[in-house]
């Protein structure tokens, strides 16, 4: 299971997210009937629904556009004279309400907080205002953190004395604010992971089946170089899929063409000692999976288990419509090996090249999916290999 799902910051933020969609729910619910059964419960309800429409540009990260949108909900919060979001370099990210001639003042302020990760309050003596009308009479500033790190401030602006109240305010808002952001923070986390399992993943397929192609591609030339010139286009489309930059997952359609390159590059090498079966049911072609997770379970196929048996054998591909789900099925009749022996190469895999992408594969179909969503290898010593995999329809987050 990756670290990060049973970080604390993590499941509490979890935890609120859920109790905030709950009570939004439940809001919404009482308001359709207007059964509100006192003051406090629908002033519960309508800050906890504030809450949650902030919630969504803050999980974008910290940044002006994120920072504009969420602002104006959270001074509904405080109900203060205006609210200012920094970022790092203390200039206000987005600015709500009056008095916006007391940005320099709450940068002064914000400068503090950044050296000492500390609130900081300002009073009317503290603050200078050539305005006799000017409502301001004091400033709370307080830290934004990430992951330890101050990433920013919250500057509350009041018509009032800061008081005890405005202070824990502050701070319990700036609380849930940097709990989002760290959410965000994780979410480019994943999202930077994943990018680079990709790229670890064509550096392994690289080296052996990129030489190999082309040795096989060479050696039509002279003999039949229309089917070398076939092989050639099959090879330039194959690396121009695996080598792409665009985006983490792919359809199912898109990584079935992708193999039938790839198959068709080592059929011409190995000729009949490769059989191949593919049964696709057409309703799952649109499924959406992390991009490369079958190349490699067929390659591991036709690698580790084919390559080494006399008279080679059949490669079976199946992707079944399974309900709320696809199940895909990846197997050999090749050599196989045991069990306990393929678990202990996939710890050294990214060193050796063994079983080539069998563990990148896993990692990344649990953290698109969910930690029940892992491949399933069925192998013995003679008995072949059979990999399966299980793709939800649909899955909040991961599209093309």
């Amino acid at each position: 299971m990756p670290s990060w799902l049973t970080d604390p910051r993590v499941i509490a933020a979890v935890a609120v997210a859920v109790a905030l969609v709950i009570a939004v729910l439940v809001y919404r619910r009482v308001k359709r009937r207007n059964q509100f059964a006192s003051p406090l419960e629908r002033a519960t309800f309508s800050t906890l629904h504030t809450v949650s429409l902030a919630a969504p540009a803050l999980r974008e990260g910290l940044s002006e556009g994120s920072a504009q949108f969420a602002v104006p909900y959270l001074r509904t919060l405080l109900d203060t004279e205006a609210l200012s979001m920094t970022g790092s370099d203390c200039v206000p990210l987005a600015w709500d309400g009056e008095a916006e001639h007391h940005s320099l003042d709450v940068r002064q302020y914000a400068e503090k907080v950044m050296r000492t990760g500390r609130q900081q309050v300002a009073s009317r003596k503290d603050i200078e205002c050539g305005s006799q009308d000017c409502p301001v009479r004091g400033i709370v500033v307080v830290p934004l953190e990430v992951d330890g790190n101050v990433a920013g401030t919250l500057a509350a602006v009041s018509a009032d004395t800061p008081g005890p109240v405005l202070l824990r305010a502050s701070a319990e808002v700036a609380r849930y604010v940097s709990s989002q952001l760290e959410l965000a923070d994780l979410d480019e986390s994943r999202a930077r992971l994943n990018r680079a399992e990709v790229r670890a993943l064509r550096a392994q397929i690289s080296p052996h089946f990129i030489y190999n192609a082309l040795n096989t591609v060479a050696s039509f030339i002279r003999t039949d170089p229309e089917r070398a010139r076939e092989l050639l286009m099959e090879f330039a489309d194959f690396t121009r899929y695996s080598f792409r930059q665009a985006g983490e997952y792919t359809t199912l359609a898109d990584e079935l063409k992708n193999i039938d390159r790839y198959l068709a590059l080592e059929h011409a090498r190995f000729g009949n000692r490769l059989n191949v079966k593919v049964q696709v049911a057409p309703e799952v072609l649109s499924v959406v999976l992390p991009f490369l997770a079958l190349q490699p379970l067929v390659e591991n196929a036709v690698r580790h288990g084919l390559s080494g048996k006399p008279g080679g054998g059949t490669v079976s591909l199946t992707a079944e419509d399974s309900g709320a789900e696809c199940t895909i099925i990846v197997e050999d009749d090749g050599v196989g090996m045991d069990p306990k022996a393929l678990t202990e190469e996939n710890r050294d895999a990214h060193l050796s090249g063994a079983h080539v992408g069998l563990g990148n594969v896993d990692d990344r179909m649990r953290s698109a999916f969910g930690p029940d969503y892992g491949l399933i290898v069925e192998t013995e010593r003679g008995a072949g290999t059979k990999i399966i995999l299980r793709v939800p329809k649909f899955r909040a987050g991961v599209r093309v």
